[in-house]
This record gives C-alpha cells, sequence and structure tokens, in this order.
C-alpha cells in the first residue's frame, strides 16, 4: 500500500505535535473517570474549555456516598475543593455564551452558580467574542500543560454512558432526570501536543477575557493517572482548528480542508461517526470518490434521529437531502449508512456525540467538529488527527480503534471485528456478517415529509458555513417571485410587497445585531407595562404595542417576557398570547393584501407551488412553521398572508404553535421571580412544576404534528 502524508502545517491543520502517549477514551464512564484522575494530579493549572459546562454532573457515578477520593462528586464542588486545598493550584473554566434557543436545555444561570461562594483560584466566565450566529465549540480539558484531553465531550448533562448504552442505567441521570444512552469519544494525549493545546486555550482565554495566562512551569510531575494503558505511543499530533473571521481576525478553516485531503486521499476505507451530517463540502467530496470505479467503501454511523424534535425538523431534513445525493452517486454499492441498536431501547435512540473519522488504518481524526457547515467555518472548533505513515504500530494502534467502535456497535469484540475484515477482505462485509444480534448497525432510512420539506430553507440559511450578512439574509428569505430585481412583467403589487420584506429584514437585524435591541430591553418595556397595570385602557395599550412592535420588528419574545413582568403571569399570558396574535393578523393582512394576487398569477412558479401544498395542511403547516424558527415572526407572517394559507388556519395554527413558547417564557419567569424572593423547596418544586407543565404542552403538539404529519404521508403513499 502506497504510503502517504496528508497533514501539513499551514495548509489543514495548526501544528503536528508529538504525543508520548495517546489514549482513545470511549464514552463517558471512561472518560470523565479518566478526567478526575487527571485533575486530581494537577498541580498548577487546568484549563477547561466547552461549549457547555453544568457545574452540576458528577465525573464518577460508581460506588456509595456523596464523596470520592475525599472530595464531592459534582463538578463545581469537586474544583472548588480542590483549588482551596492544593496551594498555588488555578483552575480556568471558559463556557460558551450561549444563546437563548439554548437556555431550557442548559443549567440556569451558570456564571452565578460557578462564581458564588467559590474559591479565588476558580475562575469562570462565559465567551461571547464570536460573529452573530456563531458559537464556541471546541472541547478541551489541559492539566499542567502536561496531559490534555479533546473531542466531543462537554462536561454537561446527558453525557455519562457506559460502552454497553443499557436501556435502563440508573446512573444516567442528571439533575433528577434520566436520559437516552450516550456515545462520544474523546483523545488523551501528553508531551508537546498537550503543551501546544495549553497554547490554544490561554489563547482562548485571552480573547474572552482580555488577561493574559502564563503557562505553567515545566517540572517533572507527571499527571498521567497510572492506570491508563497508551493506546499509541510516540504518535504525531495534528492540530485542527475552525476559527471564523471575527474582530479583525482572518478565518481559519483547518478542519475543512483536512477533511477534503483526507477523504481524497482514502484508498480502501473510509469510517465515519457523526452527530449530524449536512456539511456541503464533505457531501460533494464523498459523491466523488463513490463515483470511482474503484473507490474506497464508506461506512457512516449516525443517530437514528436528531436530538428533539426541532432539530429533526430542520437538520434532520438537510441531512436526509445530504444522504439522498450520497446515494444516487453510489453507483458501485460502496456506502453504508447505518444506526447504532439494540434490543430493549424501543423509542430511545443511541444518540451517536462522536465526532470521528478513520481513513484506512493511516488516520485518525477525533474531535469538535461536526459533519456540518458550521463546524467548517461559522463555530470555533478543534480536531486531533493522528497520522501514522509507514509507522506498523500506529498503524495497528489506529485499526483496533476503530475495531473497538464497531465492535460496541456490533455487540463484538474488537478481535472479532478484525478477524472478520481479514476473512472478507472488506469493511462493510465485516459489519453485514456480525450484524443480527441483540446490538446492531441498522442501515439508516431517512423519510421527511414533503410538506416538511418545502417549509425548511436552504442549508446556508439553518446550518450556514459563515457568518451572514443583512444583503445575504434578505436573499435567503425573501421568496424568488417577491425579490425586486426588474424582471419584465413585476406588477406594482409585487414590488411593493417585495420592498415591505426587505424592510422587515433590514429591521429584523438591527434589533438583533445592532445597539437598537439595547435601546429597547426588556426592563423598559416592562417598566412602561408596569406604569399602566391598573389602567382601564391597559388590554387596549398593550395589543396596540404588540401591533406596532410587529411592523417594526420587535422580537415578539422579548415582547411576551416584557408583558409577564409587567402583570403577572395570568395576564402575562393572556396579554402575550393576545398580542402575538393581533400582530400576526395585522402583518398576515398586508401580506395578503400586497401579495396575494401575485402569488396567484405566478402559476407554476416555486412559491406557488409550495403556497398550495401548504394550503392543504394549512392549519398543521402554520402550527409547525412557528415551532421551526425558519424567519423573524413578522416576515413569516408577511409569506403567509402572501400565500395561498386560509385566514383561519392562519389564526389557529398561530395560537397553538405560539402557546407552548409563551406558556415557557412566562411561567419561567415568574416560577423564578417568586424562588429567588422565597428561596425554600417549595418555591423550586412550583417553578420545575411551571416549567414542566409548559414543556409537556410543547411536547403533546409536537407529537399531534409527527402524528398529524404521518397521516398526510400515509394518505399520500396509499
Amino acid at each position: 500500500m502506497t504510503e502517504f502524508k496528508v497533514l501539513q502545517q499551514g495548509k489543514n491543520c495548526w501544528r503536528v505535535a508529538c504525543s508520548d502517549r495517546a489514549a482513545f477514551l470511549i464514552d463517558g464512564e471512561a472518560y470523565f473517570g479518566v478526567l478526575a484522575q487527571t485533575i486530581l494530579r494537577a498541580r498548577q493549572a487546568v484549563y477547561i474549555i466547552g461549549w457547555d459546562i453544568d457545574s452540576r454532573i458528577r465525573l464518577v457515578r460508581d460506588g456509595e456516598g456523596e464523596n470520592w477520593n475525599g472530595l464531592p462528586r459534582e463538578l463545581r464542588a469537586f474544583l472548588n475543593e480542590l483549588v482551596s486545598r492544593r496551594k498555588g493550584l488555578h483552575i480556568y473554566v471558559l463556557d460558551w455564551d450561549f444563546a437563548m434557543l439554548y437556555a431550557l436545555e442548559r443549567e440556569p444561570l451558570p456564571i452565578f452558580k460557578f462564581g458564588w461562594k467559590t474559591h479565588r483560584r476558580l475562575h469562570f466566565t462565559m465567551d461571547d467574542q464570536h460573529p452573530v450566529g456563531a458559537s464556541h465549540h471546541q472541547k478541551l480539558v489541559v492539566v499542567d500543560d502536561r496531559v490534555a484531553f479533546c473531542g466531543g465531550f462537554d462536561l454537561a448533562c446527558s453525557r455519562w454512558d457506559t460502552p454497553e448504552h443499557a436501556p435502563e442505567d440508573p446512573r444516567r441521570n442528571d439533575n433528577g432526570e434520566p436520559y437516552d444512552p450516550f456515545h462520544d469519544v474523546q483523545l488523551m494525549v501528553d508531551a508537546e501536543a498537550a503543551r501546544t493545546l495549553g497554547e490554544l486555550a490561554r489563547e482562548r482565554w485571552r480573547r474572552a477575557t482580555g488577561k493574559t495566562l502564563k503557562a505553567p512551569r515545566k517540572t517533572e510531575h507527571d499527571p498521567w493517572p497510572e492506570q491508563v494503558v497508551a493506546d499509541l505511543e510516540k504518535a504525531p499530533v495534528g492540530i485542527l482548528r475552525t476559527d471564523p473571521d471575527f474582530n479583525g481576525r482572518r478565518p481559519v478553516c483547518e478542519v475543512k480542508a483536512f477533511y477534503l485531503d483526507a477523504i481524497a486521499a482514502a484508498q480502501s476505507s473510509i469510517y465515519i461517526e457523526n452527530q449530524y451530517f449536512t456539511a456541503l463540502a464533505v457531501t460533494e467530496a464523498l459523491e466523488m470518490r463513490l463515483q470511482e470505479e474503484a473507490g474506497p467503501e464508506v461506512i457512516m454511523v449516525l443517530p437514528r434521529q436528531c436530538s428533539g424534535w426541532l432539530e429533526q425538523g430542520t437538520m434532520g431534513v438537510l441531512r436526509a437531502r445530504m444522504l439522498l445525493r450520497l446515494r444516487e452517486a453510489d453507483r458501485y454499492g460502496r456506502l453504508q449508512v447505518y444506526s447504532p441498536e439494540r434490543l430493549g431501547l424501543d423509542k430511545k435512540v443511541i444518540n451517536v456525540h462522536a465526532k470521528i473519522l478513520v481513513v484506512d488504518d493511516r488516520l485518525a481524526r477525533v474531535g469538535s467538529s461536526n459533519l456540518n457547515n458550521r463546524s467548517m467555518g461559522l463555530d470555533s472548533e478543534c480536531d486531533l488527527v493522528i497520522e501514522a505513515g509507514s509507522d506498523e504500530s500506529l498503524r495497528k494502534g489506529i485499526a483496533a480503534f476503530r475495531n473497538r467502535l464497531l465492535g460496541e456497535h456490533l455487540g463484538a469484540t474488537p478481535q472479532m471485528v478484525a478477524a472478520a475484515v481479514d476473512t472478507h477482505g472488506s469493511l462493510a462485509a465485516a459489519v453485514e456478517s456480525l450484524g443480527g444480534g441483540e446490538r446492531c448497525l441498522v442501515p439508516l432510512q431517512e423519510r421527511v415529509d414533503e410538506w416538511l420539506d418545502e417549509l425548511v430553507p436552504e442549508s446556508a440559511l439553518i446550518d450556514p458555513e459563515k457568518p451572514i450578512t443583512l444583503n445575504e439574509l434578505i436573499e435567503k428569505l425573501a421568496p424568488e417571485e417577491l425579490k425586486i430585481a426588474g424582471e419584465k412583467g413585476r406588477s406594482r403589487k409585487g414590488a411593493v410587497l417585495g420592498l415591505v420584506l426587505a424592510a422587515s429584514l433590514v429591521l429584523a437585524a438591527l434589533w438583533r445585531w445592532t445597539p437598537l435591541g439595547e435601546w429597547l430591553d426588556v426592563q423598559t418595556l416592562a417598566a412602561w407595562g408596569s406604569s399602566l397595570r391598573h389602567s382601564p385602557l391597559a388590554p387596549l395599550v398593550v395589543l396596540v404595542a404588540f401591533v406596532a412592535g410587529g411592523f417594526v420588528l420587535v422580537p415578539v419574545t422579548l415582547l411576551i417576557l416584557a408583558a409577564a413582568l409587567a402583570f403577572g403571569p395570568v395576564y402575562g399570558i393572556v396579554y402575550g398570547l393576545g398580542g402575538a396574535l393581533a400582530s400576526a393578523l395585522s402583518t398576515y393582512a398586508v401580506g395578503r393584501m400586497l401579495g396575494r394576487g401575485r402569488v396567484r398569477g405566478l402559476a407554476g412558479g416555486r412559491l406557488n407551488r409550495i403556497s398550495r401544498r401548504l394550503a392543504k395542511r394549512g392549519l398543521l403547516a402554520v402550527t409547525a412553521i412557528r415551532m421551526v424558527p425558519v424567519a423573524p415572526f413578522s416576515v413569516v407572517n408577511l409569506v403567509a398572508g402572501a400565500s395561498h394559507i386560509g385566514t383561519r388556519d392562519f389564526f389557529w395554527g398561530t395560537l397553538l404553535g405560539m402557546t407552548p413558547g409563551t406558556l415557557a417564557i412566562v411561567l419561567f419567569e415568574e416560577g423564578l421571580v417568586n424562588a429567588l424572593k422565597d428561596p425554600k423547596m417549595g418555591s423550586f418544586l412550583m417553578l420545575g412544576a411551571l416549567i414542566a407543565a409548559a414543556v409537556g404542552a410543547g411536547w403533546l403538539l409536537r407529537r399531534w404534528l409527527q402524528r398529524k404529519g404521518l397521516e398526510a404521508q400515509g394518505e399520500k403513499d396509499g
């Protein structure tokens, strides 16, 4: 087999640094346990960089009692007690300053939880130094610049699991909530590779805080736990980054460049595990290899469905489109796409969260980057790659890693997988020969309702590869037939509607991305509303405020929250829903007045076809689009008015779609205020009950939407 070298500093990786020892930590039991042991050995500095960090999680779950090795099990208490005992040790925790879209999935008030009653040498900050719409997605822990961890794991809830992924494991429970099986991988390295990752972590801290940290002193102390046996020794480790264009920094796209180079270099097999599959560039690269007569096999392991209804209705649709492209390109039958299953899970899903690429037995890549467009250019990412070259021991170690992963999914030992590969001379054939047991890889067959496929816009909007400018946003959201491009025959009403849409998008962008949003914040609105609390004109004034806010694109969630703060929970719900409906109907009427005749005259046009399809399931479509945020609230209303969707369907669909979110906003705000005013167990139980009620309402509505969608698909298939 011809030797190849893929890693190239300055082209597809930042640095190539040697690691004396490297270990693949598969699943949370292995990673969290080893991490706890390593941090326990820290002497100078620990850097924890994450997309999500939850102070309440337990790193170690076996054994009895609240303590482990004399220290608390919960993360914040564990770190705090450790720095309190160990003089000179500093721990730096850097968490992404997340978007409110994720607020209900994360620990409330993390900066308060980490900052309250913690030692002065336990430092915590949230990092918002990224472009609009981006996230910090790197997942790193570096201990004394001697040992480092990088991969797909955040120190967050719902991550811990064993390789068995048992249907019922009482230890798979965080903050009182059980969760589905979870599969992920972290790579542990030392020596020069760890020092380089420490450099990266300190740079991230400097960007977030403006403070420069000193590197730990070089000592002979080795924090690598004795019980961890290295899978590889003397391994060259490539460090890849995605770092978007921001504050004058040039974009770094090493992650994308390496994916493309590695796929192009594959000779016999490409093995992929990933949470998503929506990256256009990677899809195109795989298409080219599948069209070759003697190209490599492509084995992909993806979750049966994306996590949560919102992701399934957006990223799931995009994934189905990309997989369809690959299947159409698979001229020689070398593509296999699976999801892991095991008996007893029923409707539970093994959440494949790993970000793995193994090419032949020569490249092993573990990191934070998903196979989506965001990871290629918008979000910050960090991946590690080990390239074997002609080193036979490294090649065996990489093949053994791949075989461990497949063995876990197939209920087989790595040795059984290796033997099957040798016997059949094919990775795909080996997988098929080991199938059929209690644990197996099941071919993934994606089905997406046509109506939902039509609702979800192109990937560049939901899953962008780079920050989206205002002009690009207008181009992507304004329907083709309503853009003002000066084509012949365009009616005056069509042009007016195009201008209204463009102006609406400009206003939406101003509220979202400029200081204008800070001028009219929720406290200002709530204070203004409180002055009207006892006025008989309050209902009328609130409705007028919602309608006016809709026409100038004030975010409707901001208005709902302000109403809750000003008028309390009962009137907050009434005013919030009533105002949102009034605003929706007003902007819908403008769209109908300006554009409906225009749309009807566009026989054969894309918008006309979509509009008629939506009209057949008007109530269902409007309800769904309220729960899948494809565009600003008022823009959706304008386009709906210019479509074939009837007023009755629009009204009831908006009411159904807005109710769970409104309940969640109002009840959470009220419960949180009461809990903070009266911090007793009963207050927090009431807060939990209110949140559960809102989440339950949303869950019932999603089930109804799914059932209706399946019924509609069944009618079509029949």
